[in-house]
């Protein structure tokens, strides 16, 4: 009688344990469901429907896939976001690499150069975006006046070109993300033991070879998570091109995913944009997963 009253107990304080874990993530958890997981399954059911929010939805297959292969803007917008993708993440890893080997190192001003570097990421992006037009405006911008003065005769037009938008922009996002992988890398820098420097430095080797021996390969870590999270960001792009471009000019800056906020939000064609969700999450998950057996293979 006394062992059952024991195994009681114990089962109310590990049930009143148990309780106070889910407690913590409780909310966390529902917040998840309701705003990520509900909307992710809502979407996946609409990508088969088509619905314009004031009419019932029909069901209509894979007529919404179908749709894609034929349509013009769907495969600009994800050239675009490929095009967008290859041009920030390895600009943004070797200036924030560059950044941080720089404040890494004993000099004057460290601090003042670690907080005028990471100023961009934490400024806000409208402002930032308005600046930037500011001063890449063709006809009475700064950067154009100081190339004309330079001699440069034909003068680019930057957001009002179909050639140079997209580079604009992708300068702009390297610029302000750039800080914040500067940190990131500042700390795995400083987690490398000078030791293994000094021991490079004994057995002859300079500066350079010690970067492509020990520094590169111990950051191998730091460097697929910053690949990883670039490559997300990138394809998941829309703040920027909205306020700088408008998708503009033409379809020159149109991405995926502010082709599916035009496609819902502004046609109403929310089971097409579903439809266009999809195959953007397919794409983010199958190179996330590449990158996770390349990483193993890597670090092998």
């Amino acid at each position: 009688e006394k062992m059952g009253k024991m195994n009681n107990l114990k089962k109310k304080r590990l049930m009143r344990r148990n309780m106070v874990g889910y407690s913590f993530i409780a909310p966390n958890f529902i917040g998840f469901a309701v705003f990520t997981m509900m909307p992710m399954l809502f979407s996946f059911g609409l990508s088969f429907c088509e619905w314009d929010s004031s009419h019932p939805i029909q069901f209509v297959g894979l007529q919404n896939f179908i749709g894609l292969l034929s349509d013009d803007t769907f495969w600009i917008s994800l050239k675009n976001t490929i095009y967008f993708t290859v041009g920030t993440v390895p600009l943004t890893i070797v200036l924030s690499l560059g950044m941080s080997l720089l404040i890494n190192q004993k000099i004057k001003g460290q601090v003042l150069f670690r907080s005028i570097f990471f100023f961009p990421y934490v400024a806000s992006l409208v402002a930032i975006c308005v600046v930037w037009n500011l001063l890449f405006n063709p006809d009475m911008g700064p950067v154009n006046s100081l190339l004309a003065a330079l001699g440069v005769k034909e003068l680019p037009r930057w957001t009002a070109s179909v050639k140079w938008a997209l580079p604009t922009v992708i300068g702009l996002t390297v610029w302000k993300g750039a800080g914040y992988y500067m940190i990131v890398y500042l700390a795995a820098l400083q987690g490398i033991s000078r030791e293994i420097y000094e021991a490079a430095k004994v057995d002859g080797a300079d500066a350079i070879r010690s970067f492509f021996s020990i520094t590169l390969p111990l950051l191998t870590p730091t460097t697929f998570f910053v690949s990883t999270m670039l490559i997300i960001s990138s394809f998941k792009v829309f703040d920027t091109i909205y306020i700088m471009t408008g998708g503009g000019p033409g379809r020159a800056t149109n991405v995926l995913v502010y082709y599916i906020y035009n496609t819902a939000f502004v046609k109403f064609k929310f089971g097409y944009a579903s439809a266009i969700s999809m195959v953007l999450f397919v794409l983010v998950l199958g190179i996330t997963l590449v990158q996770f057996r390349g990483e193993r293979k890597w670090a092998q």
